[in-house]
């Protein structure tokens, strides 16, 4: 649905890779934005990011050198991912194991606490009609190393700084009622399953309203359709003075979200063509208003999107 052996070893790697020239180093500020060098939180390298490849190898570290997350992806900007993808925390240890094929999670799933103990170890399967991932929990432990759920079977209870989470896993999925309470977005819930499908759930919010849902969660989306919005961009896009004269091109990525209402909110260019073109995509798109709010169990709440767009001469 979030080391200190490590961290001599890898402050060698980065200045080697440093002297590649076929590499790329990009900054990031705590969002994931672009920033300098010296302003940043986190940096990614992309070996080989001057030819041209099947496959890009991607690391992440966090700002003292420490590996913070490893993988490949099928285009330069680490939007395919492709294979296996591990992350890390920042005192080394590891945090979370997953597979991707063709951009989408496959295969086995595991997560580790901070102090190197298991969480949890389970498998992804695709749905080729609904182009989604289905989980299958195989092993769980809590956070006093109790091993909850095995095998399969067994009973799941997280409490942690975010969630609070109860309920029965039955062949290695949620079967029966599950209860929990989402501590960030202060609401309470009652989820009913049968093998493995979600049958309906009713919510409670911190004034006692209640919402009784049938899906788990919904996206946020143009109220005419995705292919509205990006017609929209296109044809209300218009390339600068600047840009014109001096042939630019290329992809600029944008992120902003979609508040509860429905608008747009907060957008930042997370990549920079720079010429006027950053301050132009920002006006179009934050002028388009016609998108349903996403909800989790009925509760509206904000979705945070990134999207690429070509800007072409």
């Amino acid at each position: 649905m979030k080391k200190t052996l490590h961290l001599l070893f890898l402050i060698f790697p980065i200045w080697i890779f440093s002297q590649n020239t076929s590499d790329k180093i990009i900054y990031y500020d705590s969002i994931g934005k672009d920033v300098s060098k010296e302003n940043h939180i986190s940096y990614r390298i992309i070996k080989d990011y001057y030819t041209e490849k099947d496959l890009y190898q991607i690391k992440d570290y966090y700002k003292s050198g420490v590996l913070k997350m490893e993988g490949n992806s099928k285009t330069k900007d680490g939007f395919s991912k492709e294979g296996k993808f591990v992350y890390y925390y920042d005192n080394g240890n590891r945090k979370r194991e997953e597979n991707y094929f063709k951009g989408r999670l496959k295969g086995s799933f595991k997560e580790w606490y901070e102090n190197g103990n298991p969480k949890l170890e389970g498998e992804y399967f695709q749905d080729e009609k609904t182009l989604s991932s289905d989980f299958r929990m195989d092993n769980y432990w809590n956070s006093k190393n109790e091993h909850l759920v095995v095998n399969g079977n067994g009973n799941y209870d997280e409490n942690d700084k975010e969630v609070i989470v109860k309920g029965k896993i039955k062949n290695g999925y949620k079967d029966e009622i599950w209860t929990g309470t989402n501590k960030k977005l202060n609401y309470s819930y009652i989820d009913i399953y049968k093998k493995g499908r979600f049958i309906s759930g009713k919510s409670t919010d911190s004034l006692g309203v209640e919402r009784k849902y049938d899906v788990l969660e919904v996206r946020p989306l143009p109220k005419k359709g995705v292919n509205d919005f990006y017609k929209f961009i296109g044809d209300n896009f218009v390339k600068t003075k600047e840009a014109v004269n001096n042939k630019v091109a290329g992809k600029i990525i944008v992120q902003f979200i979609i508040a509860k209402d429905g608008k747009i909110v907060e957008p930042k260019i997370l990549k920079s063509l720079g010429y006027g073109l950053d301050e132009e995509l920002i006006r179009v798109i934050t002028s388009y208003e016609n998108w349903n709010s996403g909800q989790q169990r009925g509760v509206p709440v904000r979705v945070q999107y990134s999207i690429p767009i070509t800007v072409t001469n």
